[in-house]
């Protein structure tokens, strides 16, 4: 996987707020951290502590009042909507807690769907879509649809389809959040795989046994950083 000198991620003095009601409410208050290639970062708070926020921040679904982002060297703040839909499709993998398949498609096809929208030609985007899923096991499943599949063959279904085009970072919003322990336990094995295969993860949750398994772990609380800290998992 190449890789720049640059951190993946520097977030300075990130601010965010808006008004409800004529009241000015404050979500995140000069967040600054920086992420490099290949780090497995945890970010952990509670409900209403600004991580959703700083998550859809990273994402580039939003962007902040105030403060810079650069992801892999851009400025996120400078860039368009055309351009931020382009990076989000190229270069951000996201995880999400409900999975978001397509119900009438097959695995395959949810996998694919991505690289289509990037103009991936025929055959390089089923090379990858098929290495995508049979990595995370699912090589005897590609043509079932979501409803044939359990919890945990969905979750992978959609870890496949944020790798399948090799973006430098993989977003995890509560992964795990809807499927039992031991399914919760399988598909966080197979995140810290593809963390030791190269890929960059950062992993949104509230539920601390999840954070643990990161090598890193930014506490988030009342939209600041209480604590970040390297985390021996």
């Amino acid at each position: 996987m190449l890789t720049s000198n640059l951190p993946l991620i520097q977030v300075n003095d990130l601010g965010h707020g808006y008004t409800m009601a004529g009241e000015e409410m404050t979500v995140l208050k000069n967040v600054s951290f920086t992420i490099e290639h290949g780090e497995f970062v945890a970010i952990i708070g509670p409900s209403g502590s600004g991580k959703s926020t700083l998550m859809n921040m990273l994402g580039c679904l939003d962007i902040a009042n105030e403060g810079t982002y650069l992801l892999d060297g851009q400025d996120i703040r400078k860039l368009s909507d055309n351009k931020l839909a382009q990076i989000r499709n190229q270069k951000i993998g996201f995880i999400f807690q409900q999975f978001n398949l397509l119900p009438k498609l097959s695995a395959y096809e949810n996998v694919e769907l991505p690289l289509i929208y990037r103009n991936v030609p025929y055959k390089e985007r089923k090379k990858n879509a098929i290495e995508a899923l049979q990595l995370m096991g699912l090589g005897d499943r590609m043509h079932h649809r979501p409803s044939e599949l359990s919890g945990g063959q969905q979750q992978r279904v959609a870890i496949s389809r944020a790798i399948a085009g090799n973006p430098p970072i993989l977003l995890a919003d509560e992964p795990t959040g809807a499927l039992d322990s031991k399914t919760g336990t399988e598909v966080m094995a197979k995140i810290k795989e593809l963390n030791k295969l190269g890929h960059t993860i950062v992993l949104i949750t509230h539920d601390l046994s999840i954070a643990d398994q990161a090598k890193r772990i930014i506490h988030i609380q009342d939209g600041m950083i209480v604590e970040d800290r390297g985390n021996d998992a």
